[in-house]
């Protein structure tokens, strides 16, 4: 990956007219997409991130801003004069042809000399693993090899950039998994930007190299994936990417202190503070834990097995200052019984391994102490 931007995206805003109102959907974006590298859009449905990539394919024009490739101003270029190509989750493959003839169809198109159609649809399908495979119509085919396809098709035709909608949407869990290690490779191999639009953050911290995080037409933080998880920037950006304990108030000497003699420390600040910490950060236990590191009391309210580990969700003592967010979710963890986890939402999340046996560590309704090192506290904002 070098320096030279492949894309940017210079205070992008598009506007549509509904009902008599006028709804921003991309909201002033600017952003820049390096040479060769993996870059994902990732948020919540209806936050701006497929009509930003289409401004950048040029299905959709700007309301304001410009849309530069490799520095050149495309804005009001049509989509057919962009040297990109994109990928839908539907794959659009025609079903009356071959898995060759798909993949040679756009060279065809540009009369490419039919030995070089040879070598270079022969060279990509051995890239996507399809080679024995060139005879098939779609319909032989499983998702992951027609998803597999519709990549080989659009990067033989060598584009600057790839452009990708949630491609492996309509594909199960385990192929879905599988298929992300296979894009990295494939963009590793053929070393084309990829441009990636998920509301998936597991895809999105599997492949990436940087993620911009959208929410309501804004990007509210972009970072590599290690950054976004363990510093993210906002409230939305720590509940977004993966699980996230928050826990808010006023710090005093790098101290905050919580109901039933709970505290959470937090070096080198002071006054109204919002923390993060990661349920896999956390120790849970039964004895008081030593000095030196963040410890609240709770009680177990629930214990799910999940194969490699459990998943404990812990009531606070007294109403402690605390709220589990994931997903981008903004609400109270409730229980199959309808009732709150605990009084006002008060609840904390924990991951911890299964190493031998499995057992659980506490079970439901057990007294339990939480605790965690003070590194793993990150303020928001700081």
């Amino acid at each position: 990956m070098t320096g030279l931007s492949a894309i940017e995206l210079e205070d992008v805003v598009k506007e549509y007219h509904s009902h008599g109102e006028v709804v921003q959907a991309v909201k002033g974006v600017t952003l820049d997409v390096a040479e060769g590298e993996f870059f994902s859009l990732l948020g919540p449905s209806g936050c701006g991130k497929t009509t930003t990539m289409r401004m950048v394919a040029g299905f959709e024009a700007p309301t304001k801003g410009l849309v530069r490739l490799r520095g050149q101003d495309v804005t009001n270029v049509p989509p057919n004069r962009r040297d990109v190509n994109m990928v839908f989750q539907s794959y659009a493959l025609f079903p009356h042809m071959s898995v060759w003839d798909n993949v040679a169809f756009g060279l065809k198109q540009r009369r490419t000399p039919q030995e070089e159609v040879r070598r270079r649809v022969g060279e990509m399908l051995e890239i996507v693993d399809l080679t024995g495979r060139e005879k098939r119509m779609p319909r032989e085919l499983s998702g992951g090899q027609q998803q597999r396809v519709a990549l080989a098709r659009a990067l033989v035709n060598r584009p600057r950039a790839l452009l990708l909608d949630e491609p492996l949407g309509a594909l199960d869990l385990k192929l879905r998994q599988a298929m992300q290690i296979e894009l990295k490779r494939i963009q590793r191999e053929v070393g084309i930007t990829f441009v990636y639009v998920t509301h998936d953050q597991n895809e999105a911290l599997t492949m990436s190299d940087r993620i911009a995080v959208m929410n309501d037409g804004l990007v509210e933080q972009l970072a590599g994936p290690r950054e976004l998880y363990e510093r993210p920037a906002t409230v939305f950006v720590a509940g977004f990417i993966g699980t996230s304990n928050l826990l808010a108030g006023a710090a005093t000497g790098g101290e905050l202190r919580l109901g039933g003699g709970g505290r959470v420390l937090v070096p080198g600040h002071d006054g109204d503070v919002t923390v993060t910490v990661r349920p896999e950060k956390i120790t849970i236990g039964t004895d008081e834990p030593a000095q030196g590191l963040s410890a609240v009391r709770g009680t177990v309210a629930e214990v799910v097995y999940l194969g490699t580990y459990n998943s404990y969700t812990v009531s606070l003592a007294d109403g402690a200052g605390a709220t589990e967010r994931s997903e981008g979710a903004d609400q109270t963890q409730h229980h199959s019984d309808g009732r709150s986890a605990a009084r006002g939402g008060t609840t904390i999340t924990v991951f911890q391994q299964n190493a031998v046996d499995a057992t659980a560590t506490a079970e439901r309704g057990d007294s339990v102490w939480l605790s965690w090192q003070a590194q793993h506290s990150y303020v928001i904002g700081s």
